[in-house]
């Protein structure tokens, strides 16, 4: 029973990842029913600019924690600069032709650049980010727990919720629910859509890129960091619902205990099977995701 807990705790910090990258899948299809598949290099360039930062504020004298939260801002603010460069470079034109394959290869071949661009400024190689909380794990009830999973769930927590009181009390936030409610309906009360939709994949890398300094500790931190944690994120948006935000992180915390679940009692080389049969499973009986509403097109 020990063990198993062990591996429910494990897979809720791993999960909380998948949900906050997989959130900001859900942010912009809500408000412009496009994806940026390249968020896995958000969350990878949030990474790499968070540690370059932490180890300047570092080299001044100041403690790692201290470093940490100073650090979090600054990639807040590129990782929603990256996202409105995504929106101006690779959607917008796409959105004004209807052009979805416009999109999807855009986003795709800029997440390739990000790529190319952090080999070639931070190497090939993995970096090691230093955590601003203890590596020895707590203990409760006999179940270890490092201090950096707590705070990845915290965090992604932290940042739902945020997005979620935005939304609900701001007046910008109601914009972005009324254009995600009927985008054309929005337009016409005088609302900038197109603001909206830049402001929605701007919240989206900034997401992916909070996600990324979160893990990092945790992790190794290199170029090629992002694409399976994007992908893995993508599958759990489908099993949620891109419609549904609570969706994505009940799909999140699905996927990551599963993945434990299977590494544990079956082999580690099979770990990512289980989630894969369960997009499947989803996709065939509910397109829509286990939360998702299912779209009425008007034609």
């Amino acid at each position: 029973m020990q063990i198993l807990l062990q591996l429910f705790v494990s897979g809720i910090s791993v999960g909380m990842i998948y949900g906050v990258i997989a959130f900001g899948y859900q942010l912009t299809f809500a408000t412009s029913r496009t994806l940026n598949f390249g968020q896995g290099e958000a969350l990878m360039v949030g990474a790499l600019v968070g540690l370059t930062t932490i180890n300047f504020l570092m080299g001044q004298a100041l403690g790692t924690m201290s470093a940490y939260l100073l650090m979090i801002p600054i990639v807040l603010a590129f990782g929603a600069l990256q996202g409105s460069v995504v929106e101006w470079i690779g959607v917008r034109q796409a959105l004004k032709v209807k052009s979805e394959a416009g999109w999807i290869m855009a986003t795709i071949a800029l997440g390739i650049i990000f790529k190319n661009l952090a080999e070639n400024i931070w190497g090939r190689d993995a970096l090691k980010f230093p955590s601003p909380l203890p590596e020895a794990s707590l203990s409760f009830g006999g179940v270890r727990i490092q201090p950096m999973e707590i705070a990845i769930v915290v965090g992604a927590i932290v940042l739902m919720v945020a997005v979620e009181l935005f939304n609900r009390y701001s007046i910008y936030g109601k914009a972005v629910v009324a254009t995600s409610n009927d985008r054309e309906a929005a337009g016409l009360m005088g609302i900038n859509t197109n603001r909206v939709i830049t402001f929605s994949y701007a919240l989206s890398s900034m997401s992916a890129a909070f996600a990324g300094v979160l893990v990092a500790p945790v992790t190794l931190t290199g170029a090629t960091m992002g694409a399976v944690l994007g992908l893995k994120a993508f599958a759990v948006a489908i099993i949620g619902g891109l419609s549904s935000g609570v969706g994505v992180v009940v799909g999140g915390l699905i996927l990551g205990v599963t993945e434990t679940l299977t590494g544990y009692y079956i082999s580690t080389g099979y770990k990512d099977v289980p989630g894969l049969v369960l997009l499947l499973v989803v996709l065939s009986l509910k397109p829509s995701g286990l939360f998702g509403k299912a779209a009425i097109k008007k034609v």
